[in-house]
């Protein structure tokens, strides 16, 4: 029989967890289940495992409400989706404040109107504008950033709409890149979290596969490993966030199975 390794000390399982980044949920993974009953929801999330959970809606309530909800749980504010609308103008300041109060510090928005992507000079504008918000909420310790879906690697006047946007805009600019979507478009994702070191703060961890549709987190084709590593080394990633937007079982229980094969992978201890 061989030897039977020794469990890690005390101290390196400090240090392990130290260095580990967390695990949150988008909350549009489950959000017929939020709009049913969210502290249900919540509680459900916070039982598999996860972390903290990125919102993406406030299913009517207040930031105080939804703070309040999410400490009782020991779940933290990973981030909001929320829409350009919403960092323009006044209505930043609004935004702001309701994102102060929550404990969230990244503004991340979910998708583009064509007028901000329809052409090379359209990304070239949306930079200017990312650019503006950044500089007006970086003193209050707070990021802004994008969200990737499929369009944004599909070359424009020759150049990828991700390079446009990524190398046009503050290194305090996030680029949330969507593992899934990137590779759903031929892209490499791991390549570009190299290309932008320290802009992805917050990645979505979300499945591909060239067979299944519905296939959870660590069922596919992503190259997990090479995924974590680039996060881990030159991303500067502050959070993992799961989000599955199609299914094979109920929602709840596709996050549920998401998080036990993160657990299998070793991201969760």
């Amino acid at each position: 029989m061989g030897a039977v390794r020794a469990a890690p000390t005390t101290v390196e399982n400090r240090d392990l967890m130290r260095n580990r980044i967390p695990i949150a949920l988008q909350l549009y993974s489950v959000r017929d289940d939020c709009a049913g009953d969210l502290s249900l929801t919540l509680q459900a999330v916070a039982k598999m495992g996860y972390e903290g959970v990125e919102f993406a809606g406030y299913y009517d309530r207040t930031a105080e409400e939804l703070r309040d909800m999410c400490e009782d749980l020991g779940l933290k504010v990973a981030g909001t989706h929320t829409g350009i609308n919403t960092l323009l103008g006044d209505e930043l300041a609004k935004t702001v404040e309701f994102n102060q109060i929550l404990g969230n510090r990244y503004l991340i928005v979910p998708g583009l109107p064509g007028e901000y992507q329809g052409s090379r000079q359209a990304w070239l504008n949306t930079a200017e504008v990312f650019n503006g918000i950044a500089e007006k909420i970086a003193d209050q310790g707070m990021f802004t950033g994008y969200h990737n879906h499929t369009g944004e690697f599909t070359p424009m006047d020759g150049e990828i709409p991700w390079d446009i946007f990524g190398s046009n805009t503050r290194d305090d600019v996030v680029m949330q890149i969507d593992i899934g979507h990137a590779l759903r478009a031929g892209a490499d994702p791991v390549s570009f979290i190299e290309r932008y070191p320290g802009r992805s703060k917050v990645v979505h961890l979300k499945e591909y596969s060239a067979t299944n549709d519905e296939a959870n987190v660590g069922e596919g084709e992503i190259p997990w490993d090479a995924v974590f590593d680039a996060c881990e080394t030159v991303g500067g990633t502050e959070w993992y966030i799961v989000e599955q937007e199609r299914y094979a079982y109920p929602p709840i229980e596709c996050a549920e199975r998401c998080i036990e094969n993160l657990r299998k992978m070793g991201k969760i201890f």
